[in-house]
């Protein structure tokens, strides 16, 4: 499926759970990697707040774009943010969500409060 880009140029996103190796195995412990390079995949977990709403989420970056400073609870930046819809049958039972991935994660800045 398409993926689709997300504008968080508006959003404070907020780091909840530090970042881990993405698991692509749970019984072997295999890491995920990028289909194209190769390259290990991490996620980490956000809170993503815009327009009064907040959503939390689990986002995959690849090992190379997790940058040092990253503290948990403090907001954060992840350029390239993409939201892929997924669906798949597993055991007879359909499922379905959407995926998101982002080029990097960095520490970022709070949103200022619009004047109106």
């Amino acid at each position: 499926m398409r993926a689709i880009r997300v504008d968080a140029s508006t959003a404070t996103i907020l780091l909840t759970e530090a970042p881990a190796p993405k698991v692509r195995d749970r019984q072997t412990g295999e890491i995920a990697k990028d289909a194209v390079s190769g390259e290990a995949l991490m996620t980490v977990g956000v809170v993503y707040i815009d327009e009064g709403e907040s959503s939390l989420i689990q986002v995959t970056i690849p090992e190379s774009g997790v940058t040092d400073g990253l503290t948990v609870g403090a907001p954060i930046s992840l350029p390239g943010l993409v939201a892929r819809p997924w669906q798949s049958v597993f055991n007879g039972r359909e499922r379905h969500g959407i995926a998101y991935r982002a080029t990097a994660v960095m520490p970022g800045a709070f949103q200022m409060a619009q004047a109106g």
